[in-house]
């Protein structure tokens, strides 16, 4: 690791610039163990694209040893070039600590804290405590996670209270905080940001608010979410935004405004699940030059009318997609 647990803070403020995408693991084809020429092809591919990190997805049924591996390989392949950042969402808080770990073995940047699906809190306290024992338990950077799909809801009309948001803050090793609480409303990004911006990196990863905060407030990173559908579009603009080129980055930004709306109008289609469409993230990955390739059960399943409408989203945003057809995104580019 390049930082010891209490220099996180302004270690993440100096390393932290950029987007962050995700690489979803991909098996072999029969489905018993990964593929790791795929993971080092989509490590390969997310560098290409200017990815400043890569979120490491553990929500795709592998088994302890798999995703440990799955660290290894990426980390490996990324040779310095690109970040990484642990998924931590697993079934318990122990499994995230033993993943959190080996992370720290071979050297994965941070960790995106999440929720197990049993955890059930009566009360904020209860979100603080469980918060707290994940950071006590671990030397690598936090970044906290706000979203709706928690249920937490009935604790706060914002999903986590920008109050308890500012008091996890005060952790040692909690860096930055990726904002989805209060959806559809923005303002609870900002709240969040004039309580404890001075603390840690406050981040929104709906990517078409990036013009606002990147104004408002300066926000250095934005993450994490499948913004390698977009090619590599996001980090330009993006890099443009803070570089002070408003017109050339707002240009690419309504450019690629159809894909936009085709991503959010296939969100509206399962968001009801609390699940994300894995699938059909790794499909709009495929479709800019990532491996594709087969995901475990239980897994969402792809269907030909949302490839179709995903891939011509793409083109009216002029950006080039694969030109295989989309069987061949179930087997991948690089079959094993």
């Amino acid at each position: 690791m390049e930082y010891r647990k209490k220099e996180a803070k302004e270690w993440a403020r100096q390393v932290f610039r950029g987007v962050c995408n995700v690489i979803i693991p991909t098996f072999t084809f029969d489905l018993r163990g990964l593929n790791e020429k795929a993971i080092r092809h989509d490590v390969r591919r997310s560098t290409e694209l200017g990815f400043w990190g890569s979120l490491l997805v553990s929500e795709t049924a592998t088994t302890m040893d798999e995703m440990k591996r799955f660290m290894e390989v990426a980390v490996d392949g990324a040779k310095g070039k690109l970040r990484t950042v642990l998924h931590g969402s697993f079934n318990t808080l122990e499994d995230c600590l033993e993943a959190c770990r080996h992370a720290e073995e071979v050297g994965v940047d941070a960790l995106l804290l999440s929720y197990p699906p049993t955890f059930y809190p009566k009360s904020e306290q209860e979100v603080y405590d469980y918060t707290r024992r994940a950071c006590d338990g671990t030397n690598l950077a936090v970044i906290l996670f706000s979203a709706h799909h928690w249920n937490f809801s009935r604790l706060s009309h914002s999903d986590i209270s920008a109050g308890l948001i500012a008091e996890m803050a005060q952790i040692p090793n909690v860096v930055a905080v990726k904002c989805e609480g209060g959806r559809p409303a923005i303002g609870y990004t900002l709240e969040v940001q004039k309580l404890c911006g001075d603390k840690i990196l406050v981040s929104d990863p709906m990517e078409f608010n990036s013009p606002v905060w990147v104004e408002l407030f300066g926000m250095p990173w934005m993450g994490t979410s499948c913004f390698e559908y977009f090619g590599d579009t996001i980090p330009k603009y993006f890099k443009l935004l803070h570089e002070g080129e408003w017109k050339k980055a707002m240009e690419i930004y309504w450019r690629i405004h159809p894909a936009r709306q085709a991503r959010m109008a296939d969100m509206q289609s399962y968001a009801g699940a609390n699940f994300i469409h894995r699938f059909n993230w790794k499909y709009m990955g495929w479709l800019n030059g990532m491996n594709g390739g087969p995901l475990r059960m239980p897994v969402m399943k792809l269907n030909d009318g949302a490839m179709r409408r995903l891939r011509e989203a793409l083109k009216r945003s002029g950006i080039e997609t694969t030109p295989e057809e989309d069987a061949q995104f179930l087997v991948g580019r690089n079959p094993t």
